[in-house]
């Protein structure tokens, strides 16, 4: 299965945060799962740590080479077509990179894990 995470559902998993339910880390674990990351996730992550709002500890890059590839994860680039599904979304969620999140899981259907409640406000499956 492909898989889509949410921002928060990556970094609760390198951080191994009890935040991450059972099921989440299962999928995420399970060698037989495409595990995805957006660029949006590593834009957000990003402007975070420049106002201080996260520590990652390391420099993105970093965190791309050990926590990302090394997990085993791709990262999902932005394509015209998820930007094109984007357009259509109804104002439910405002924060910008979950939409781009919700916008690249309906052009590639495939599920999101997250545990944000708004996902649900979009015709997009989610698992948790």
């Amino acid at each position: 299965m492909r898989l889509l995470l949410d921002t928060h559902a990556f970094l609760w998993f390198i951080q191994g945060s009890q935040n991450l339910s059972k099921t989440a880390k299962n999928l995420i674990e399970a060698q037989e799962n495409q595990k995805l990351l957006s660029i949006a996730s590593l834009w957000e992550m990003s402007i975070k740590v420049s106002i201080g709002k996260l520590d990652l500890g390391m420099a993105i890059a970093e965190l791309v080479s050990r926590e990302v590839y090394g997990n085993g994860f791709e990262v999902l680039a932005i394509q015209a077509n998820h930007l094109d599904e984007l357009t259509k979304l109804i104002f439910h969620h405002k924060d910008p990179f979950d939409r781009l999140i919700i916008a690249q899981a309906l052009a590639e259907r495939m599920p999101v894990l997250t545990k944000d409640e708004a996902f649900g406000r979009y015709p997009v499956s989610i698992l948790w």
